[in-house]
């Protein structure tokens, strides 16, 4: 709103807006003043929002193609499309705050603000109604209808819509964005079809058991938008061919619709078709003469017929992402020119597939193929999947392809030579895997010695078994932004990696045998995973750090310096920030950990490390939430004190074989903890002294039977326990009297070959018990006579119970 004028403001002033009734005190009078200085055209299409229920989360092009459909877009200028319109009046609104930006998944999507939906809704009246929110008014005026389909209100309210004579949009919305919400249609598809004859909108997306539309559906002759996404229909009606002012067709993830009507053509209105993630392989005929149709298709998979030819592309406008698959059936590389990509600019993402198990015969063809398949200069992400050539095509090194922001080459186990990618100026991610006739990558892949890959944040290269040496060194102002490195089967490399890489934070060298260097200089390196890397050695140590990950033959210094307390040469300020500590085998020099080392350190895990002993600890570890320990034989002792660790959440111990107790006064010295896990430890039990921590609420416990009989007292006068799960325990009769607590709901019983009997006594006042679940347990002829808890709604039995089983069939009173 732009006021210049003293005249405009005094109008301002006395307008009776401000004088709203009492029952309108929640529309602030300011926000309905904007509201009222927008220009017509924006006033409707705002007003329409009314339709999302609070905090619903939007895709800015799903709503423009919403107010195409209801006619709210003004084309009169003939240069302008209704798209390019409606985007206009988007941004028109977003400037003007009535929409904000969200960003959830990595994806952008847009909301309003509680106040602004309140204030469409107050606008808009009985106009718009949203079943499951909004309550039950009048249904003859409405003429927008949404279901919120993760509400459970509105199952009810169909009944009440008949009224609706005149409603123009029928439509599933949810809160969030690219979540699938199924819901139950109240109404025969005909019933629907035929009541509401006036719709412009109708969505059917997510309709549970939908498998057919009825042919009634020719019969909406103002019907603009058909969405059928996410249903289970396996053909549309030819009458869909009729509905002559259709402009968009949604038929996204009908995973079992196999083709499309040959007449679809005849939608001479039609602009914009959409059916990603279906098994339609065949093209409708004459699809190119519908010059204003954009079309949305995930896949397209290149056949032996001309039916099946990739020229039937040529002359469709396709918009989002392709993925073109068996382009080995291109028999001849001029098919590849008439497809003509070039010319797709509304195409962003495109996939090229050979088939990987494909006998290559014609390495020159295929080259020209890909060479014929030259994308638009508009791409942002390239994937080239099995490529048959020696040669990566011409234009794929051309500095006017530029706009690509992500390039995956993989598997095209032929090419020789990488090409010149480091002048890509908006490229974020480059990853390379499987190109194993690679022996060098030198200073041509950079492009320019002095700034290459100024924008590149992700390099990934892996199952590169010929790569021996990379020829890095003489270019010094590669990588400035690069941020995650990843190295995987490489066993062949020997080179040297970039150095002075400032802003690296995550570092993954996996199977590099051979390779000695590492990436010094990376200050702010803050996750590091080292697996199987037997010569690397590290000279210097990253102060950021907060995740370490030693995996396999590491023999390096740093996977022993920091860990082992008789080393001195490592600052322990080093290892202040670390959070996550993972090691995984290779370190047969560690006998003892310190948990004093890392004072911030949330999750460690410690696998298989043959000689670890024990975990010392000098004062208490307020940070620590995860601790595993698996498969260390020699363990058999925590701190002398106690593991005082007062945030610990969840605790596991797996395969010690010598461990004969867990801490004492766990009740104490764990307040927090709430998940305990203890796996193949048979000697262990609980000290005399020791009790439960008073919040656990999830206990598994397997293959240790000595510890199961001495928990019958800890573990009956907990309060919080509500999942247990027994395993591998050599008991004929379970639950004891007493022995579980009453707080317990969910009980598994798992994998006891000797349990003849369920005891009545154990479980009778088990008044909270809602899940019981018995898996493998083949000795049990029969449920307790007098039954189970009550409270028991749900009651599996799985795997080897097939006594039990036997019993349910048996006719009532027979034993």
């Amino acid at each position: 709103m732009s006021i210049s004028s003293v005249s405009e403001w005094q109008s301002v002033l006395i307008s009776k807006i401000w004088d709203l009734p009492k029952e309108d005190s929640k529309i602030i009078p300011a926000l309905l003043l904007s509201y009222y200085h927008l220009p017509s055209h924006l006033k409707r299409c705002f007003a329409y929002c009314a339709l999302f229920p609070k905090d619903q989360e939007f895709n800015k092009e799903s709503l423009i193609l919403l107010w195409m459909a209801e006619n709210f877009l003004q084309c009169s200028q003939q240069s302008k499309s209704p798209e390019v319109v409606g985007e206009l009046y988007f941004d028109d609104l977003f400037s003007r705050s009535f929409f904000q930006k969200s960003i959830k998944d990595n994806k952008t999507c847009f909301v309003m603000h509680d106040l602004l939906n309140d204030l469409a809704k107050y606008i808009c009246g009985d106009m718009c109604f949203r079943l499951g929110v909004d309550e039950e008014k009048t249904t003859v005026k409405i003429r927008h209808l949404a279901l919120v389909t993760n509400e459970d209100q509105y199952s009810d309210g169909f009944r009440s819509l008949y009224n609706a004579k005149r409603l123009r949009t029928f439509m599933p919305t949810s809160r969030r964005m690219n979540i699938d919400y199924y819901w139950d249609c109240k109404m025969q598809m005909d019933e629907l079809l035929s009541k509401f004859e006036f719709l412009r909108v109708l969505s059917l997306s997510c309709c549970r058991g939908l498998k057919e539309v009825p042919g009634l559906v020719g019969d909406l002759k103002h019907l603009r938008s058909l969405d059928l996404s996410s249903t289970l229909i396996e053909k549309l009606p030819d009458s869909t061919c009729s509905l002559y002012n259709l402009q968009i067709l949604k038929l996204n993830s009908c995973f079992n619709l196999k083709e499309l009507p040959s007449n679809l053509h005849k939608l001479t209105n039609l602009r914009r078709l959409e059916f990603m993630k279906t098994t339609v392989r065949k093209m409708p005929l004459h699809l190119g003469k519908l010059k204003n149709l954009q079309v949305l298709m995930s896949s397209f998979r290149i056949g032996e017929s001309s039916e099946f030819n990739i020229k039937q592309l040529g002359d469709l406008s396709l918009r989002g992402g392709l993925t073109i698959e068996d382009l080995q059936k291109i028999l001849n590389p001029l098919d590849a020119v008439a497809a003509d990509l070039k010319s797709k600019i509304n195409l962003v993402e495109l996939t090229l597939k050979w088939n990987h198990s494909w006998d290559l015969a014609d390495l020159i063809k295929e080259r020209e193929v890909l060479e014929n398949l030259q994308p638009s200069k508009h791409l942002e992400k390239l994937s080239i999947w099995n490529y048959g050539g020696k040669q990566f095509p011409s234009w794929l090194a051309n500095t006017s392809f530029s706009s690509v922001v992500s390039l995956s080459l993989e598997n095209c186990r032929y090419c020789t030579c990488l090409p010149s990618l480091g002048l890509f100026p908006y490229l974020k991610d480059l990853t390379i895997s499987g190109l194993g006739e690679i022996v060098s990558i030198n200073a041509d892949f950079f492009g320019s010695r002095s700034s290459s890959f100024s924008s590149l944040e992700t390099l990934k290269f892996s199952f590169m078994y010929g790569w021996e040496n990379w020829e890095c060194q003489s270019v010094t102002g590669a990588f400035p932004r690069l941020q995650h490195l990843s190295l995987r089967h490489c066993p062949k490399l020997k080179g040297n990696l970039p150095k002075k890489l400032l802003h690296l934070r995550n570092l993954l060298i996996c199977e590099c045998n051979e390779l000695v260097d590492s990436a010094p200089g990376a200050t702010e390196l803050c996750e590091l995973e080292l697996q199987d890397c037997g010569k690397l050695q590290f000279d210097y140590h990253p102060t950021a750090l907060r995740k370490l990950a030693i995996i396999g033959d590491n023999t390096m210094e740093l996977s022993l310096d920091f860990l082992c307390e008789s080393k001195t040469n490592v600052p322990v300020s080093c290892y202040d920030f670390l959070e996550t500590l993972d090691i995984n085998g290779g370190c047969d020099s560690l006998i003892s950990i310190s948990l004093d080392l890392f004072p911030k350190l949330l999750r460690l895990c410690l696998t298989y490390c043959d000689n670890l002993q024990s975990i010392s600890q000098g004062r208490t570890h307020n940070h620590l939430k995860d601790l595993q320990i698996l498969g260390c034989p020699q363990f058999q002792s925590f701190p002398g004190q106690g593991l005082s660790a007062p945030w610990l959440e969840s605790f596991s111990i797996k395969r010690l074989r010598k461990l004969k107790s867990l801490p004492p006064h766990m009740d104490i010295l764990l307040p927090s903890l709430t998940s305990l896990l203890i796996h193949d430890c048979p000697r262990m039990e609980f000290l005399s002294d020791g009790g439960l921590p008073s919040n656990l609420q999830n206990m598994n416990i397997s293959n240790c039977s000595r510890l199961v009989d001495s928990l019958k007292g800890p573990l009956g006068a907990n309060t919080s326990l509500q999942t247990l799960s027994v395993q591998k325990v050599d008991v004929q009769s379970f639950p004891s009297e007493g022995f579980l607590p009453t707080s317990l709901t969910c009980l598994i019983i798992r994998d006891c070959p000797y349990l003849r009997t369920l005891d009545y006594k154990g479980l009778c006042n088990l008044t909270s018990l809602k899940k019981l679940t018995l898996f493998d347990c083949p000795k049990i002829p029969c449920l307790p006579e007098e039954g189970l808890p009550k409270s028991i709604s749900t009651l599996r039995i799985l795997g080897n119970c097939q006594l039990l089983k036997e019993s349910f069939q048996k006719p009532q009173g027979q034993n």
